[in-house]
């Protein structure tokens, strides 16, 4: 019951919130990020993830197309596309919530049960004037239950957004 109410609010939050806080209403670029992580922080299979991902300038409705893709130390991999959400705080903070379904192979490192897995994550970023971003993000990596193994796993990354108008020009 309480965690209902808790999504409904915040559900009711987010939709009073989007209009003002989208990204095609701070102008932002295009971005390409890349980072580096803690992979399974929350079980015993750890590893070290690095990441690239695009993140489009373009808006559908409020949502930010992304397309990326992720590897550990233990040579498992994940290519993903989805969308995510730049919610503004003022001028310089921006937080963003994400989806995307992808494609996993685990490689050497932990079976997460199924080649099909959604990464559901969180971002905090701080902007710069040149609006690139360093940000921190936590993800779940799950197959939502497609298979009856679904351990899921918990990563913790540190990242940067370089804006594609600082490579290219406007």
């Amino acid at each position: 019951m309480v965690r209902r109410l808790l999504s409904a609010a915040l559900a009711a939050f987010v939709l009073a919130y989007l209009p003002a806080a989208s990204a095609s209403a701070n102008g932002d670029p295009a971005f390409l990020r890349f980072g580096a992580g803690y992979y399974d922080i929350n079980d015993d299979e750890d590893a070290g993830e690095f990441h690239f991902e695009y993140i489009s300038d373009w808006d559908w409705w409020v949502f930010t197309p992304q397309f990326g893709i992720m590897a550990t130390t233990d040579a498992a991999a994940y290519v993903y596309a989805g969308i995510r959400l730049d919610l503004f705080l003022g001028r310089r903070w921006v937080i963003s919530p994400q989806f995307a379904p992808g494609l996993y192979h685990d490689g050497d490192g932990k079976d997460l049960g199924h080649v099909i897995e959604f990464r559901s994550a969180i971002e905090i970023a701080y902007r710069f004037d040149d609006r690139s971003r360093l940000g921190l993000s936590l993800y779940h990596l799950s197959n939502a239950g497609l298979d009856d193994n679904n351990p899921g796993t918990e990563v913790l990354t540190l990242h940067y957004s370089y804006p594609l108008t600082s490579a290219f020009g406007d």
